[in-house]
């Protein structure tokens, strides 16, 4: 399986910065990076997307934080960092990092999922 651990989460001044770290390991199985990214979830909203980098560095951010949160990875296929700039009051919430694998002989594709690291925007 694929483990996703992330950290960096915590309480930040409106306007201000934080980084989320995400890290992913295959702990057995053969598995094959596609992609890895970062979605949150706020109170009495769906889960969206924050921005994704795939196995060719192609990234792609939602379009409520283009310009201002920044995804980039530090290792080929396991560590990702989300540098988060200009932080928004209406910004908190539980951010989550999801990785997607190829396994099964590239029949079958799986999400693999952390916990969830939270964010607050308060001053």
């Amino acid at each position: 399986q694929v483990q996703v651990t992330e950290s960096g989460g915590g309480l930040v001044q409106p306007g201000g910065s934080l980084r989320l770290s995400c890290a992913a390991s295959v702990s057995e199985g053969m598995y094959s990076f596609n992609n890895m990214g970062w979605y949150r979830q706020a109170p009495g909203r769906e889960r969206e997307l924050v921005a994704v980098i795939r196995y060719n560095n192609n990234i792609k951010y939602g379009d409520s934080v283009k310009g201002r949160f920044t995804i980039s990875r530090t290792d080929a296929t396991e560590t990702v960092h989300l540098q988060m700039n200009s932080l928004n009051p209406e910004e908190p919430a539980v951010y989550y990092c999801k990785t997607v694998y190829e396994h099964g002989f590239g029949l079958a594709m799986s999400d693999f999922w952390g916990q969830g690291t939270q964010v607050t925007v308060s001053s």
